[in-house]
């Protein structure tokens, strides 16, 4: 289980504490639950108390981004905490696009519309998309809100994805790289994200990939990561000699040269995630992807993006994980729509949005819990509400009053899951 975050009396963080301590001070009445999620416990007694250090891990990625609290004690490092975080990029970006088709559609027929903007318009400097920026701001919300809650001495980050330099020139020399710890796993890693994490001619997955020459080095092919590929052992021995194209998948030469969208979103938030961090004043720890991948497969943990966040840089190389254990999943839905004006699909207004964005101390995305006493849904219910600007709100499929109604946990943006995690320990 995860641990359960704690506050003294004073709202000063504490170590955090087992699942099995939590209710015991619940039970005792020495604690009260001060916020669901992170489930955060508010002690009534205790003040103060001693502190270890715990490391805020991040590995940032395009749709999900892995987070994990790890602590440094006498007898080593063990997560606390984990959590995956799935951002909404591509929805806004769509949102963005939607809404730019409307304007030009009402500019093409002569209708009212806002002006396009192009010569006045100034961006400042290190300037990120909406659907970039958001990605940035999720992680430092929740970096903010951890730190709320618990006593962060450090941060460790990927920043790289992948070492350029070894992917630029494959037959680079040295000691790092020839003969050192980490020789093959940038350009595995960068292959893996690249062809999805199969083989790339018969497309069989969870089996062990070679790493494979399109254009074989015995017909004039190079270790350059445009001429690798991935392949199963039963593909890349029947192939044998014989190119890509030769052996029947001429597309795959035009493939290798695709970029890597979601790479590209990663490097392009890495810098301003980095010097976001940067402000808090806490010691700073980078690492590859080449590093992460490698810590991890040397303590035998699964790839997920959680554990990746544990295995950043060079602290990741020893960190125990207790099983079995739930791993918080967070997805970003936004604060609803700024738009006040709601168009119709041809352009034309059809609805404005309300003026408050409450009713009866609920809003939309509020998490509750209804307790009806009677009638065909009597019973005990939990789950998030739309709320209606009369006393008839819906909550999983069917209205209820909101007299029957307590509220959990305020809307804050995100949706939260618990995953509980299959794996077992290594061997």
């Amino acid at each position: 289980m995860q641990c359960v975050f704690v506050l003294d009396k004073n709202r000063q963080s504490l170590m955090p504490c087992s699942a099995a301590r939590a209710r015991e001070l619940l039970r005792k009445g020495k604690a009260v639950v001060f916020r669901r999620y992170p489930f955060t416990l508010l002690l009534t007694e205790r003040a103060a108390g001693d502190l270890q250090p715990v490391a805020f891990k991040v590995d940032p990625g395009s749709q999900q981004t892995g987070i994990a609290l790890v602590a440094d004690f006498q007898r080593g490092k063990r997560m606390l905490w984990a959590a995956v975080v799935e951002h909404r990029g591509q929805q806004i970006k769509a949102a963005l696009e939607r809404r730019r088709a409307l304007r030009r559609g009402r500019r093409g027929r002569h209708t009212r519309y806002r002006p396009a903007r192009y010569a006045h318009r100034r961006r400042p400097e290190g300037w990120l998309p909406p659907s970039l920026l958001s990605r940035v701001e999720n992680i430092w919300t929740w970096f903010c809100r951890l730190s709320r809650c618990c006593p962060l001495t450090a941060v460790a980050q990927e920043l790289v994805k992948f070492d350029t330099q070894l992917l630029q020139n494959a037959e680079i020399s040295g000691v790092e790289y020839q003969q050192g710890a980490l020789m093959g796993y940038e350009v595995r890693e960068y292959l893996l994200e690249k062809w999805g994490r199969q083989c790339a001619y018969c497309g069989a997955k969870g089996t062990p990939l070679e790493v494979e020459h399109m254009i074989p080095k015995s017909r004039g092919g190079s270790n350059r990561v445009s001429n690798l590929t991935l392949a199963c052992h039963l593909c890349n021995q029947a192939k044998g000699t014989q190119t890509a194209a030769e052996w029947g998948h001429p597309n795959l030469q035009k493939h290798a040269q695709l970029p890597l969208k979601d790479a590209a979103a990663v490097n392009a938030t890495r810098w301003t995630l980095y010097r976001k961090l940067q402000t808090t004043g806490l010691p700073l720890e980078i690492g590859t992807g080449g590093r992460t991948k490698f810590n991890r497969t040397q303590q035998g943990y699964p790839k997920t993006h959680w554990l990746d966040a544990a295995c950043v840089g060079e602290s990741g190389a020893q960190v125990y994980l207790a099983y079995p254990t739930d791993v918080l999943h967070i997805k970003a839905m936004g604060h609803g729509r700024r738009q006040r004006c709601r168009p119709d699909a041809f352009g034309f207004p059809h609805a404005h949005a309300p003026r408050a964005k409450s009713f009866a101390g609920f809003q939309t995305g509020d998490v509750v819990k209804a307790v009806i006493p009677a009638g065909k849904y009597a019973g005990v219910h939990r789950g998030r509400i739309a709320i209606r600007f009369r006393p008839l709100f819906r909550l999983n499929g069917f209205d209820v009053h909101p007299k029957y109604l307590t509220l959990v946990h305020h809307a804050d943006g995100y949706t939260y899951t618990k995953e509980a995690v299959p794996h077992s320990p290594p061997a």
